[in-house]
């Protein structure tokens, strides 16, 4: 069956003077238009689309790559508000509707925001919303700790930073395990640090443990031959002093650098660290 709101690799079945047709195993078919067809197909050959509703509601392939898939999250900009709601850019020509009951707070044109895509029932149209929450499950949580996932960046509190963790759960990394510039929208691989007994997950960016001193060793190493050998740092040195020249914890400068002094590339003066 042709999914509309995914990749589908569909065979190329005819040329027509719109574009080819393309059809499943179960030979239900779907257009892609000339000005997305390669400049060199073969009848019978396998191609991977994306298949949506057109301005005319009829599914359509295209080769192009949105930006949100089916049942995901994204960050999007909204392009235009009229009188039915929003309509976000997300990669293709005909923009994705957000009506305002999926709205979590009215949205305005040339504002980003966090987006779910979702297939409505009634109308077999792709519908946005930015009500996520509902969308999130934390009763069912497929990840342990330390597990490495995929988060997206979804908002930024006094806490630290709500993240969606792998388009399924909610989680938190809090400010002080953040040591580098992050904002909404960022996309990035994290750590399950812990799964608590009442659902919530903390993440943190960095690996624990001794795992991440190789490349905090040789990132301070590349730190110290760009500031000409000597950095004045060292294990006296404050946590905020750290954070602001290296965007890293006390704890892990303290483990990079004894990491580097084990393999006699540096030397740890009273002043600070410098390049042997």
């Amino acid at each position: 069956m042709i999914q509309i709101g995914q990749y589908n690799h569909l065979d190329i079945i005819r040329e027509t003077q719109q574009g080819l047709y393309l059809a499943d195993d179960e030979g239900n078919e779907v257009l892609l238009p000339n000005k997305y067809v390669p400049k060199e197909f073969k009848i019978w050959e396998t191609l991977q689309v994306f298949v949506y509703l057109d301005h005319e509601e009829r599914p359509v392939a295209t080769t192009l790559e949105p930006f949100i898939l089916l049942n995901q999250f994204a960050y999007l900009r909204c392009e235009e508000v009229n009188q039915i709601g929003a309509f976000m850019d997300w990669g293709l020509e005909k923009h994705l509707f957000v009506p305002f009951k999926e709205q979590a707070r009215p949205m305005k044109a040339g504002n980003w925001y966090i987006t779910y895509m979702y297939l409505d029932e009634k109308t077999n149209r792709l519908v946005g919303s930015s009500k996520t929450k509902k969308y999130l499950n934390n009763d069912d949580i497929q990840v342990q700790k330390f597990d490495k996932v995929n988060i997206l960046v979804s908002h930024l509190t006094e806490k630290g930073a709500n993240v969606i963790i792998n388009q399924k759960h909610e989680g938190l990394i809090y400010i002080e395990n953040i040591f580098e510039d992050i904002r909404t929208g960022d996309k990035m691989e994290a750590y399950i640090k812990k799964v608590r007994s009442d659902g919530k997950i903390d993440v943190i960016i960095q690996p624990e443990g001794y795992k991440s001193i190789e490349p905090n060793a040789e990132f301070i190493y590349e730190e110290l031959k760009a500031a000409g050998g000597f950095l004045s740092l060292h294990d006296k040195s404050s946590p905020e002093e750290i954070k602001n020249q290296l965007g890293l914890s006390k704890k892990l400068f303290k483990k990079a650098i004894g990491a580097l002094y084990k393999d006699k590339m540096i030397t740890i003066k009273e002043d600070g660290i410098e390049l042997l």
